[in-house]
C-alpha cells in the first residue's frame, strides 16, 4: 500500500491533535528539504512580496507549506465531516451582498485560485448555495486520482476529469443546461492546456486558464472571482463583484479582459494572505518553457477556452 493510500485510510482515524501536528510537521520537513515544488513556491512568493528578505521568505514558505499540508489533511478527513462542521468552518465574506447577487437559484461560473481549501469550499457551497459541477486534473498515479475523485463525489461534487481530448467545455454546458440552479467553480490561476490568457499579475506576466470567462460567455451567466484564505480556525470565502464583459469587443478580447479582471481580484487576496496561495508550479511566463509560451501567445482566447480550467490535485 503506498503512502497516499495509507493517508486516506488512517488520517480520518487519528485524534484531531495528532493529525494536525503530524501534517504541520510534514509541512515543516518539506520546507526544510527544499524540493523542487518548495523552491518553486518560494520563487512565486518572492514575486508576491518582492522586497521580502531571505529569512522572511523562508518563514513565509514554511507557513505556506503548513497551509498546503493542512489542505491535504482536511481532504483526507472531509468525507467524514458533518454538514454542521462544514458550515462552521467556512464564513462567507459580505454574505448579504453575495446572496443577493446570486439570487435564490444561482447560475454562475466561479474563477478560483489555488487558495485555502477548494474542496471544502465546494462542499460548503453545495450545502449553502447550489449544486457544484467542476473539473479536476487527472493525477498520476491513477489510484491517487481515484481516491480524490471518490472523496469529491462523496461530498456532493459532480466532477468531470480533465483528460486530454475530452470535450470538457461541452460537458460543463450540458451540466448547466440540466439544472435550474448551479455553480461551476474552476481553478484557473495556471493553464494546463495548449493556450491560455496572459495577464498582469504582481507586476509580471502570468498565464491563466481562459475557461471561466469563456464558459460564462457561452452560458450567458455571470462570472465571479473567488478567493479562500484561513481565518482563525476556519476559512473565509470571498467573492468579487460580477466580472463584466466589455461591450463591442471580439470574444477573444472579452475573454482576455474578464480574465484580467478576476486575476486582479485574486492578486489582491493573495497579497493580503500569501501563505494561503498553494502554487507549487510555474505560473509566471518568465518561468515557463519558451515553446509552450509561444503556443499560448499564438492561441486566441476563444480557442484557448476549449480547456476549461487549471485543474487541481
Amino acid at each position: 500500500m503506498n503512502l497516499a493510500a495509507l493517508a486516506w485510510k488512517w488520517t480520518p482515524r487519528l485524534p484531531e491533535p495528532v493529525a494536525r501536528g503530524g501534517f504541520a510537521l510534514a509541512g515543516d520537513i518539506a520546507s526544510w528539504r527544499r524540493g523542487r515544488g518548495v523552491r518553486r513556491l518560494a520563487a512565486n512568493l518572492a514575486r508576491v512580496s518582492p522586497d521580502i528578505g531571505q529569512a522572511a521568505l523562508r518563514r513565509l514558505t514554511r507557513r505556506a507549506m503548513r497551509a498546503y499540508l493542512r489542505y491535504y489533511r482536511e481532504a483526507f478527513q472531509l468525507a467524514n465531516w458533518s454538514a454542521e462542521r462544514i458550515g462552521r468552518t467556512v464564513r462567507l465574506i459580505d454574505e448579504d451582498r453575495v446572496r443577493a447577487d446570486l439570487g435564490p437559484a444561482p447560475q454562475a461560473v466561479l474563477a478560483l485560485g489555488h487558495m485555502g481549501n477548494w474542496d471544502l469550499a465546494g462542499a460548503w457551497a453545495t450545502l449553502e448555495l447550489a449544486p457544484i459541477t467542476t473539473v479536476a486534473e487527472h493525477l498520476r498515479p491513477e489510484a491517487v486520482f481515484q481516491d480524490f475523485l471518490a472523496m469529491r463525489r462523496r461530498i456532493g461534487l459532480n466532477i468531470i476529469p480533465l483528460d486530454p481530448g475530452r470535450p470538457v467545455m461541452r460537458e460543463l454546458r450540458r451540466a448547466a443546461d440540466a439544472q435550474t440552479a448551479w455553480l461551476i467553480p474552476l481553478l484557473a490561476d495556471r493553464d494546463l492546456g495548449r493556450g491560455g490568457v496572459e495577464v498582469d499579475f504582481f507586476g509580471a506576466k502570468a498565464l491563466f486558464a481562459a475557461g471561466p470567462a469563456a464558459l460564462a460567455l457561452a452560458t450567458g451567466r455571470p462570472l465571479y472571482g473567488v478567493a479562500m484564505y484561513r481565518q482563525g480556525e476556519g476559512y473565509a470565502l470571498e467573492f468579487s463583484g460580477r466580472v463584466e464583459a466589455p461591450p463591442r469587443q471580439s470574444k477573444a478580447r472579452q475573454i482576455e479582459a474578464m480574465t484580467q479582471d478576476w486575476a486582479s481580484f485574486l492578486e489582491g487576496a493573495i497579497r493580503r494572505h500569501p501563505a494561503d496561495w498553494h502554487m507549487l508550479q510555474k505560473v509566471f511566463t518568465a518561468d515557463l518553457d519558451p515553446e509552450r509560451l509561444k503556443r499560448a501567445r499564438g492561441a486566441s482566447g476563444a480557442s484557448a477556452a476549449s480547456r476549461a480550467g487549471g485543474g487541481a490535485p
